[in-house]
């Protein structure tokens, strides 16, 4: 038996670093994906919200002890944060499957302790960071600072909430700024506990407010006045709005889009580990995550093999309540997610593709937004279930003739963000991953360092995150040129 979820409740938004009212009277209604009933209610925050928390962020910028502390006095609050989220990771990781269909078998790890990750990271960053340098100019010695941007308008998806959240806040924080987060209406009530472990570590009045609202809210914080740098993690057609409602002010933009991530499968792979490598990566938060890889390529000459053993594979995944330890694949987020997934499904078989596996809603689900793992095969990547990102659990088998081809597949798309290859020769799977053009690459695995930077080619973004490139987005660079012969004392 799982163990389901109470209804959560929440009266009050986090403001300025403390829970409050909020002024209008409007709620959100959080909907179980599986059971397809209410499981929590929060306020929705209106744009007078907004502007109390820009404005508290404002004051705490410029007049606040935040961006005037000592490194080492931010990284013990945000150390503080971080071992927290240690603690409570097990809360994290059922309250944001119970909302948004993950699986908690992976949950603990994907939507959890990978944020915890995040933010340790970012702290390992923080200390090793070119704060200031000298430099040789060609008119004399040069001084180059960088300084935190200011205000930060962090918008996160409902995908992986704790993930994205962490991806902003900490470099931001850590840098000195102040940080408004607008968290998705389909997952607020996990942004509660970050709220409580925020007020707990101890950041000073007005450094963090989390605001869950829905779109047009998102786009009021994004083009406020005294916003400075807005980073934003969602669809491209989300992300392009962003780019034009922040360009009124000029405001700085990280943007971290979509994709639809090529695994190159070469012809010498071991196919056994490829398949356990690639279908948890296909499959991963039920198909909903922008790093997935939704296109296995496969050589001709193992065609057949490979599409045997991966319809294999995915046909054994367990459905069901994502709340359910045994669980491998749960619902959609949302009905609409459910419905743009089989609509896909229909659209690919009218272009010619062949349902290898899945294709329907499960039969044993008599409710809940879910979607059988559906593997397409015989699909041309002209073909718009291999372009267009489908979010949701429909991976699309394309077959190659030769190694050239394959790279010419994985380029040949409007995204560029992730991907992988999988060969017996190492050093030919470090010249494929040079030669494609995309974020990040694995060869033989697939991983997400937070040590290193990600982000996008091409429709999948702008900027990084993590690493040394992604905490350099939340900073101003500043250059003062010192006087000609000038010595340091």
């Amino acid at each position: 038996m799982t163990e389901r979820t109470e209804l959560v409740e929440h009266g009050q938004l986090f403001i300025g670093g403390e829970f409050t009212d909020p002024l209008g009277t409007e709620v959100i209604e959080v909907i179980s994906p599986h059971t397809e009933q209410v499981i929590g209610r929060v306020p929705h925050a209106s744009e007078g919200d907004v502007d109390r928390a820009v404005v508290a962020a404002r004051r705490a910028f410029d007049e606040g002890p935040w961006p005037r502390m000592g490194l080492d006095e931010r990284i013990a609050v945000i150390t503080r944060i971080k071992d927290a989220f240690a603690v409570r990771h097990e809360e994290f990781a059922r309250l944001i499957s119970a909302q948004n269909g993950t699986p908690y078998s992976s949950s603990v790890m994907v939507q959890a302790l990978a944020a915890m990750m995040v933010w340790d990271s970012a702290i390992t960053v923080a200390r090793d960071f070119p704060y200031e340098e000298r430099r040789d100019g060609v008119l004399g010695p040069l001084l180059v600072r960088r300084e935190p941007v200011g205000v930060v308008a962090a918008v996160v998806p409902w995908n992986v909430p704790q993930f994205t959240a962490a991806a902003k806040l900490a470099p931001a924080l850590l840098a000195g700024c102040t940080a408004v987060l607008k968290v998705s209406p389909e997952t607020p009530l996990d942004a509660y506990v970050l709220a409580e472990i925020a007020e707990e570590a101890g950041l000073p009045p007005g450094v963090l407010s989390i605001l869950p609202a829905d779109r047009e809210v998102s786009e009021y914080l994004v083009g406020h006045r005294d916003v400075d740098k807005v980073s934003f993690t969602g669809s491209v057609a989300a992300g392009r709005r962003v780019m034009e409602v922040a360009s009124r002010n000029l405001t700085r933009v990280t943007l971290e889009l979509g994709g639809k991530s090529a695994a190159i499968i070469l012809p010498d792979a071991d196919l056994e580990a490829a398949v356990a490598g690639i279908v948890p990566f296909a499959w991963m938060i039920n198909g909903q995550a922008c790093v997935a890889q939704t296109r296995i390529l496969v050589p001709n000459s193992r065609y057949d093999e490979m599409a045997e053993a991966f319809a294999a594979a995915a046909g054994a995944l367990r459905v069901g309540d994502p709340l359910d330890p045994t669980t491998e694949l749960g619902p959609l987020v949302a009905q609409r997610q459910q419905q743009r997934s089989l609509d896909y499904i229909k659209l690919g078989q009218e272009e010619g593709a062949k349902i290898l596996t899945g294709g329907n809603r499960p039969a044993a689900q008599e409710r809940g937004w879910y979607v059988e793992p559906t593997l397409f095969g015989s699909v041309d990547n002209s073909m718009r279930i291999a372009r267009e990102e489908i979010f949701g659990p429909v991976i699309c088998l394309i077959p190659y003739e030769d190694e050239a081809e394959a790279v010419r597949i994985a380029d040949d798309s409007p995204y560029g963000l992730s991907g992988s290859v999988w060969t017996a020769d190492t050093e030919r799977g470090i010249d494929v991953a040079r030669r494609v053009r995309t974020g990040t690459y694995s060869v033989n695995t697939f991983s997400l360092d937070m040590l290193g930077p990600f982000g996008g080619y091409k429709n999948s973004g702008l900027g990084r995150e993590f690493g040394p490139e992604g905490y350099g987005e939340f900073f101003e660079h500043k250059m003062i040129h010192l006087p000609a012969g000038y010595r340091e004392a």
